[in-house]
């Protein structure tokens, strides 16, 4: 799809709506975009805008109707029909998808280059090390095994060490992602974690350096007070309840839940 720049009725609209742009050409926005629903917003960077026709029905039959209000955005692209308001301080470097509710937060933002969380490496077994396994998104109950039982086959180990650190590579980015059809409310500071289709995020307090790879068939929910920080999340998996992780690998469908803390570990489906 071609993006157009905004025309100068459209700013004129935002202007009046209580929005602000460091550079209005800087906007691109979808062919059938309407200013309508966006209010009190202050952009920065390069901006890309989907359109806001749908509404979202939140538990309790409350009607909200897509846009954004009261936000501050840099470097973002949001998609068709999202809802993002009440942003505490800022979105910055994020590619949004569409239909994603995004309420009540503080901040949620890229620094830098991230791989989040693929190439951490986790201590287990010895907590003085020499056994790491390096997490990545596709990790294996019989990878892990390999990796921290073969030290005596160094050259197998620093292959298998490599491949994970290609893939890696490959998933750095200075931009991260949100997949279509995500909930994020009520939730503190998230900062680089790439989060895929149908997560719902609630009350968390803080998501660092990490992947919650969810999916459309095994969606992920990740609810309140949970901490989490150089950490890879599969799908189907619920992480609730103040549970705090540190370098941590959670595999398909685990439930990790009232105030369970675990730190370099590897959880598998």
């Amino acid at each position: 799809m071609t993006y157009r720049n905004l025309t100068s009725l459209e700013i004129e609209k935002l202007i009046h709506n209580g929005c602000m742009a460091e550079n209005w050409d800087d906007i691109t926005v979808n062919p059938d975009f309407s200013s309508e629903y966006i209010k009190a917003v202050t952009f920065s960077g390069k901006i890309r805008l989907g359109v806001f026709e749908e509404y979202f029905i939140l538990p309790g039959g409350l009607k909200k109707h897509s846009g954004i209000n009261h936000a501050c955005l840099h470097n973002c692209e949001i998609g068709n029909n999202v809802l993002i308001e009440n942003v505490q301080n800022y979105i910055a470097n994020y590619r949004i998808g569409d239909n994603v509710r995004i309420q009540n937060i503080h901040h949620l933002y890229v620094e830098g280059e991230s791989a989040f969380g693929n190439g951490v490496e986790v201590s287990v077994l010895n907590e003085t090390g020499g056994r790491e396994v390096l997490i990545y998104d596709k990790l294996s109950a019989h990878f892990a095994y390999i990796l921290s039982f073969y030290r005596h086959r160094p050259a197998l180990i620093k292959k298998m060490q490599d491949m994970v650190r290609s893939y890696a590579e490959k998933q750095t980015s200075s931009m991260g992602t949100i997949g279509n059809d995500v909930t994020i409310v009520n939730a503190g500071a998230i900062k680089n974690v790439n989060i895929g289709d149908c997560a719902e995020i609630e009350g968390v307090r803080h998501l660092e350096n990490g992947s919650v790879n969810s999916n459309r068939h095994a969606p992920i929910h990740i609810g309140y007070s949970v901490m989490a920080y150089d950490f890879i999340i599969c799908s189907g998996s619920r992480v609730e309840d103040g549970t705090m992780l540190t370098r941590c690998f959670v595999g398909q469908s685990c439930q990790l839940g009232h105030t369970y803390s675990a730190s370099d570990s590897l959880f598998f489906s």
